[in-house]
């Protein structure tokens, strides 16, 4: 599958996130960037802190599969994404779920803020 069109951090967020890569997908943020992962849950703030929760969350699969945009909605410096995301678990169950990013760039064209609308509960209730 290819990408729908976007900006170049929007896609390296994407790209990294299947390739499982904490450090690139953390690079698609500014170093003061805000990710709300999901929305309602309190913010991550710093491209360091970012990375770090990435580097925490993909041990927990086998693979960590990425997340894959579905369509994308550019205005000026607004992205809105939606995507699927597909991981296995480490007892080898799948794990699917779906959701919409909305992203702000910044003038150097990187990620001031991403925020992740989805479920939480459906993520989590396929964990074993």
């Amino acid at each position: 599958m290819t990408f729908p069109a976007m900006p170049a951090a929007v896609l390296r967020f994407f790209a990294a996130s299947q390739e499982g890569d904490a450090e690139a997908w953390a690079s698609a943020f500014a170093a003061d960037g805000v990710f709300h992962d999901p929305v309602g849950q309190p913010p991550i703030i710093g491209r360091e802190a970012i990375g770090d929760f990435i580097a925490s969350v993909l041990p927990q699969f086998r693979p960590f599969l990425g997340l894959t945009p579905l369509e994308a909605h550019t205005v000026g410096t607004s992205v809105a994404v939606s995507w699927r995301g597909a991981a296995v678990s480490l007892s080898g169950a799948p794990v699917n779920w779906s959701g919409i990013n909305i992203y702000e760039l910044d003038e150097d064209g990187l990620i001031r803020e991403a925020r992740a609308y989805f479920n939480p509960r459906i993520f989590q209730a396929q964990l074993p």
